[in-house]
C-alpha cells in the first residue's frame, strides 16, 4: 500500500508573506514527492492581481453555505465578514496518492484541523505559524500592499494580534524578516517531517 502524503498547515496575519512564501515552497518540491497546495474557496472580494482558480476560488456567500451544508470543507471560517474554507476531496485524494498538501489558512481553520488530526488519533498534519519582525513592519507592509482602506488595515492589525497569541499551538514558527531566510526554513522543517 502507497504511503499518504502529510498536511502541512501555515497560518500568518495578513501582510506576513504567506502567500509569497507557500508560492516559493510549490516550486521548491515538484519532484517526485509533490508539495501540492490546496487553493481555498472563499467568499472575499478578489483583490488587484488574483486569479481565481490561481489564489483562490472566489464564489458568494450563498454558493458557500451550500457547499458547507453539504459538508464540502474539510475546515471553514469566518474571517472579517467573509467566509473560507478548504476543499474536502482536493486535500483527501492529494494525500491518499502519497502527496503532500499545503494549506495557507487562517488560525481558525488550522485550530479545527487540529482537532481533527487529534480525534483521528493521526499525527498527519504538521503545523506552521509564519511571524512578522514586528507590529511595525507588518503595518507598513499592509499599507504598500495599497489593497485595504486604512480602517481595513486597522481590522487587519487588530485582528493579526489575536492570531498571534495562538501561536504555542503550532509545531514550529518561522520569523520571516527576510524572505530567503524564511523560505530556507520552512524547506528545512518539511524535509525533517517527510524523513520521521
Amino acid at each position: 500500500m502507497a504511503k499518504k502524503g502529510k498536511l502541512f498547515v501555515i497560518s500568518a496575519p495578513s501582510g506576513s508573506g504567506k502567500t509569497t512564501l507557500c508560492r516559493k515552497l510549490i516550486r521548491s518540491f515538484s519532484g517526485k514527492r509533490k508539495l501540492v497546495r490546496s487553493i481555498s474557496v472563499t467568499t472575499r472580494r478578489r483583490r488587484s492581481g488574483e486569479r481565481g482558480g490561481g489564489d483562490y476560488f472566489f464564489i458568494s456567500r450563498g454558493e458557500f453555505i451550500k457547499r458547507r451544508k453539504r459538508r464540502q470543507f474539510l475546515e471553514w471560517a469566518g474571517v472579517l465578514g467573509n467566509y473560507y474554507g478548504t476543499p474536502r476531496a482536493f486535500v483527501q485524494r492529494h494525500i491518499n496518492q502519497g502527496n503532500d498538501v499545503l494549506l495557507s489558512i487562517d488560525v481558525q481553520g488550522a485550530l479545527k484541523i487540529k482537532r481533527m488530526v487529534r480525534r483521528a488519533r493521526r499525527p498527519s498534519a504538521i503545523f506552521i505559524f509564519i511571524l512578522p519582525p514586528s507590529f511595525g513592519e507588518l503595518e507598513r507592509r499592509l499599507r504598500r500592499r495599497s489593497t485595504e482602506s486604512r480602517a481595513e488595515i486597522a481590522r487587519r492589525l487588530k485582528f493579526a494580534k489575536s492570531e498571534m497569541c495562538f501561536v504555542k499551538e503550532y509545531n514550529y514558527a518561522v520569523l520571516n524578516d527576510k524572505i530567503s531566510r524564511a523560505l530556507a526554513r520552512l524547506k528545512e522543517i518539511i524535509r525533517r517531517e517527510r524523513e520521521e
